[in-house]
């Protein structure tokens, strides 16, 4: 049976912050760039309490999951700006024609390699994000048009709103992939899919309910396409394969055991 897998696109695949921080710049001026830089160096602290990491820390009900992921556009995790500044910020992306096509791809090829292996594998893929419409095409088709340009022919990408995991359970997915603490969880609560969370920061600022929760935890998407490829090729059925692959996710035990 083949593998049905969601994928997340912004902070997965595409690097939608290096080009708000750009946008920001337009919008704001450079002294701008220079604070959000400094807010979000490692060493220092958050200025708002709305990132992933609080989300997930906080959020140990169902309930709280859909609250923390309720937002009608994508938080920005890196800058940490003001609730205003981010809705002047994306009235200004708003504005742009077709912006969700501008932007570059995190990892050179990555989606390249995900389009062949879902060929060799005959996986099921769906792209699912949480963009806002933006001048131009709609967000769907930018998206689609997007994923094309970098190699992944006729992508299935839905926009969406609401609970990830609610989402997960209604599609059948086995596996999701989101670089969102809180959208891991909300799939750990809501579905019965494997969640596997995209973490390029550093290790210390990682949420310590993640973990826990059940939530298998990467550096790079690379390094998620090849435990997904062990998984489905030694059959998700063999305990001894399933241990080695929660041990390279960093798991005690499967999620949902």
């Amino acid at each position: 049976m083949s593998l049905r897998i969601g994928f997340d696109l912004d902070g997965v695949f595409a690097d939608m912050e290096a080009e708000l921080l750009r946008q920001a710049v337009a919008v704001f001026g450079e002294p701008m760039k220079r604070r959000l830089e400094e807010r979000a160096s490692p060493d220092s602290a958050p200025v708002e309490a709305d990132s992933g990491e609080t989300a997930l820390d906080s959020a140990s009900t169902p309930q709280a999951v859909a609250e923390a992921s309720a937002d009608n556009v994508p938080p920005l995790m890196k800058t940490n700006m003001s609730s205003r500044q981010q809705r002047r910020l994306w009235r200004h992306v708003e504005s742009i024609e077709n912006f969700w096509q501008t932007l570059e791809e995190i990892e050179a090829g990555v989606i390249e390699r995900l389009a062949r292996l879902v060929h060799e594998r005959r996986w099921e893929i769906i792209f699912l994000t949480k963009r806002p419409e933006s001048a131009g095409a709609t967000a769907q088709l930018q998206s689609q048009r997007w994923l094309e340009s970098k190699g992944f022919p006729l992508p299935s990408v839905f926009v969406v709103q609401g609970s990830r995991g609610r989402i997960a359970a209604a599609l059948g997915l086995d596996i999701v992939v989101d670089d969102r603490p809180e959208n891991c969880l909300d799939v750990i609560v809501d579905s019965k899919a494997r969640a596997i969370l995209v973490w390029r920061e550093d290790e210390r600022q990682l949420p310590a309910a993640a973990r826990r929760m059940g939530i298998g935890v990467v550096k790079s998407v690379g390094e998620c396409l090849d435990i997904i490829s062990q998984i489905d090729a030694a059959g998700r059925d063999d305990p001894g394969v399933m241990a080695r692959v929660m041990r390279l996710l960093g798991l005690k035990e499967p999620a949902n055991a």
